[in-house]
């Protein structure tokens, strides 16, 4: 199959059923849409429709501690935001947010000088790496796709198909081994899907600042449909005492769009070093394999 077919929501099952524990493809089709579950959220209602996020930077809370955003003295120009601003500029975080801890903050200030010096501070998405979370809501390009069962739902971004697994009304692990997307465990709030989320491993960065965390990340997630289920709202609250001094809130909104099935996307394969640039843990052979 060529890699830009489209999928139908048959074999979009067929070739995720790895990933959702091997339910059936009617199961996938057919529920929340005809389960007697009161006001259940139906984030996938057919194959065609995903939700796209408009930024690739978190929406600050309305009020109380937010998350770290760029450096008063270097606001950052979102490519997906202004995808024809002719001078595109890398991000420089703010190291004095508040509810960074002085070892974070002196992580950010090294960031900021590799980026001030020229260099390009590459995202791990940029690299095919998962981006953890809470940073995988600031997925952008391509959508996000849902699929849910009674007992899991699965949130696959389009590009290289990083999925991740919510299992549904279950307690946490006593010892999540620390992973990338770590141990998601949730259940619904009438027309809200609440995720929670641990056991995150270190390679990852909580947002695209690279703005570092702990094995001590907590992270809780509200998924919602609002204006008449065109925009799905993402309310976040994240924890980490080993990074930061305080617990802080964030958002982000996707619109709704319907641009067909997912499409299969590998990412390796476009990825190459044109620049010379610090592309970070880019796995590279030290042969040819002929």
């Amino acid at each position: 199959m060529p890699l830009s077919a489209p999928l139908s929501l048959v074999s979009r099952a067929a070739l995720l059923a790895a990933f959702i524990g091997g339910v059936s493809i009617a199961a996938v089709a057919l529920w929340p849409a005809s389960a007697a579950e009161g006001n259940i959220p139906n984030f996938a209602p057919d194959a065609d429709t995903g939700w796209l996020a408009p930024d690739d930077d978190f929406i600050m809370p309305l009020e109380g501690p937010g998350p770290v955003t760029w450096r008063p003295d270097h606001p950052y120009i979102s490519f997906y935001r202004h995808p024809r601003n002719p001078n595109p500029q890398f991000r420089v975080a703010d190291p004095n947010n508040v509810i960074l801890q002085p070892w974070a903050a002196e992580s950010l200030r090294k960031t900021n000088e590799k980026a001030l010096s020229g260099k390009t501070i590459f995202t791990p998405k940029e690299r095919c790496w998962p981006v953890g979370v809470p940073a995988f809501v600031l997925y952008p390009a391509t959508p996000v796709y849902f699929l849910q069962t009674p007992k899991e739902v699965t949130m696959i971004w389009m590009q290289d198909h990083l999925a991740r697994h919510v299992l549904m009304n279950v307690p946490h692990s006593r010892n999540p081994k620390p992973s990338w997307f770590g141990e998601s465990v949730g259940h619904y709030d009438g027309d809200t899907l609440v995720v929670d989320t641990v056991g995150l491993n270190t390679k990852t960065f909580v947002d695209h600042y690279q703005t570092p965390h702990s094995e001590k990340l907590h992270v809780v997630e509200r998924f919602r449909m609002i204006d008449e289920g065109q925009t799905l709202e993402v309310n976040l609250h994240v924890e980490d005492p080993g990074a930061f001094t305080t617990p802080w809130n964030a958002m982000q909104r996707y619109r709704r769009v319907k641009q067909g099935p997912m499409v299969e996307s590998v990412c390796m394969e476009n990825n190459f070093d044109h620049f010379n640039q610090d592309v970070g843990p880019m796995p590279i052979a030290d042969k040819s394999d002929f």
